[in-house]
């Protein structure tokens, strides 16, 4: 199987080359120290790729669409529809996301890995449908077992394409509604949290349907009963499939050695995923910003990440990544850029 093939392929990380890092890091025209996080993202790219500058390369963020059955609970403030909608959107770049990468100059890849609407020759698109959409978590498993790794199998599949692309920074964003109650269920699966603190407001639904939701969730855990010692389980018994080709796409990157640039809310349960898989990935993972969405901070907790951007975002999609993928392209740019004191002639202390 490709899942296990991969997990084998993940290893710890040489951290001997993170002190080469930092030593080219305090040799440049700066006093030490004074460019902060950024100092620290540029350290731990030079560490992953084991490189002393990095390489800089190709930012691609996959956007994978699906859609979920649990919208069937009354769970969000749109309808099902507008998964589809969205996604002829990002095709004819009109989503926030779409300016974001233009302006970065990260590429977008879109996915349909199982949205409930059949594109007819849609440009851009790539087609990985899976399924039409996952069941109704509530009444019964999101998915099977075998779609939940096929599902995995797809991410791992195009992470492994990107690495021999010359992809520098991966990022995976997301579009489909009614999955922060599939998130949800996944962060209350596989930490114990109760829905009611962990759920939050999606896409901006009222009290009324906040307690609908987070019913629909708790009923869902009762029915399902996710094993927490089992990511596949869970996944797909209250997953996603655009969550489970997320956790793949970070599983081939850990196996690659891609720095892998977190988004929201989503894509951190993907990465709780992820995690249960192996421990490992963590050291790959960069968390791109705290969404507002309740629960996010929990998952980070979890993953034992701190957030660079504090934006108050929760739209999803890959925004929140593609900031941080330009930031991290800037600390790259800067440990490998700028003169040192020897080359510029600049005494390092006062005589």
């Amino acid at each position: 199987m490709l899942l296990e093939e991969t997990l084998k392929q993940i290893r710890p990380l040489d951290r001997s080359i993170e002190r080469v890092a930092q030593e080219r890091l305090d040799s440049l025209t700066k006093p030490q120290g004074s460019l902060g996080k950024l100092e620290e993202l540029a350290r731990r790219i030079a560490v992953i790729q084991e490189k002393v500058p990095p390489q800089l390369g190709g930012k691609l963020l996959f956007v994978f669409a699906a859609d979920h059955g649990i919208t069937q609970e009354g769970v969000s403030a749109y309808p099902k529809d507008v998964t589809a909608q969205m996604t002829y959107n990002f095709l004819n770049g009109g989503a926030a996301i779409n300016v974001l990468a233009r302006h970065y100059g990260v590429d977008t890849e879109v996915v349909d890995v199982g949205v409930d609407y059949e594109f007819k020759d849609a440009s851009g698109l790539r087609n990985r449908k899976l399924r039409p959409g996952t069941a109704n978590f509530a009444r019964g498993p999101a998915m099977t077992r075998d779609e939940a790794i096929r599902s995995v199998e797809l991410g791992i599949e195009l992470a492994r394409e990107a690495a021999t692309a010359n992809i520098f920074l991966l990022g995976a964003g997301d579009m489909g509604i009614g999955n922060t109650s599939s998130a949800t269920a996944i962060l209350c699966a596989l930490t114990g949290a109760a829905p009611t603190d962990a759920a939050g407001r999606g896409t901006g639904i009222d009290d009324a349907t906040l307690k609908i939701k987070i019913a629909a969730i708790q009923k869902g855990l009762d029915v399902n009963q996710p094993d927490a010692n089992d990511p596949i389980d869970v996944l797909a018994k209250v997953g996603g499939l655009e969550i489970g080709a997320i956790t793949g796409v970070i599983l081939g990157a850990a196996a690659y050695r891609i720095p892998m640039v977190l988004d929201g809310f989503i894509s951190g349960a993907a990465a709780l995923l992820a995690q249960r898989f192996n421990p490992l990935v963590r050291d790959i993972l960069f968390a791109s910003h705290l969404s507002a969405e309740r629960g996010h901070q929990l998952m980070l907790d979890q993953l034992k990440l701190a957030p660079v951007l504090d934006l108050e975002m929760r739209l999803g999609e890959g925004t929140g990544a593609c900031l941080l993928m330009g930031l991290i392209e800037a600390s790259v740019k800067i440990i490998g850029e700028m003169a040192t004191f020897e080359s510029a002639g600049v005494k390092e202390t006062l005589s």
